[in-house]
């Protein structure tokens, strides 16, 4: 069974109010929950299911759109409140190494999913009943979903979370990673408009 560990306030540059960071019992990996107040109480909570991406998240990396993902959920959320789940499962699940492998793939040509597929790997082997177990550990059960993933909400859905609203994300295209967006609508029929 998934508990909250422990709970720590930790003030975040350019946000208003300091997010409550969560840690949790019952993962062999470290999830984590960052929980911004909410401006509005009693209101549906806004929630972003977020995998890590070292590359991205941290280093700007231009081959994907992780990053201005998870800045725009940060910004959101500091303006409104809302709940971002940081999943510790990189490169789709499959790891950093092979992460970097696939990327050496996708220069010669294969797309994200054709690489792991290549290097013998799930073309995604994430799972979000973690964000699920998260969730009704912080006792929600209903969620606003900020996403362009369809698999996010159907997996959550199965694991108990109602989903009242899908409220996509951005569009962070360059040219850089034009192809990594093509592929996430043509394999797994992200919500991105062209």
């Amino acid at each position: 069974m998934v508990t909250i560990k422990s709970r720590v306030v930790i003030p975040l540059e350019g946000s208003q109010a300091a997010p409550e960071f969560l840690s949790f019992s019952g993962f062999t990996k470290e999830h984590i929950a960052i929980v911004f107040p909410s401006v509005t109480p009693g209101v549906t909570p806004l929630v972003r299911v977020h995998s890590e991406c070292l590359t991205g998240d941290v280093f700007g990396s231009q081959l994907c759109d992780c990053g201005p993902q998870l800045q725009e959920a940060i910004d959101v959320f500091s303006q409104e409140g809302g709940v971002l789940l940081y999943l510790r499962q990189e490169g789709r699940g499959i790891g950093l190494y092979a992460k970097l492998s696939a990327y050496a793939l996708q220069k010669e040509g294969l797309d994200t999913f054709e690489a792991n597929r290549h290097l013998n790997l799930p073309e995604d082997a994430r799972s979000f009943e973690p964000a699920a177990q998260m969730l009704k550990a912080m006792d929600i059960s209903r969620i606003r979903l900020l996403t362009n993933n369809p698999d996010k909400a159907s997996q959550l859905g199965d694991h108990g979370i109602e989903i009242e609203s899908t409220i996509p994300t951005g569009v962070y295209l360059n040219p850089n990673n034009r192809r990594y967006l093509e592929a996430k609508v043509r394999h797994k029929h992200h919500t991105i408009p062209f």
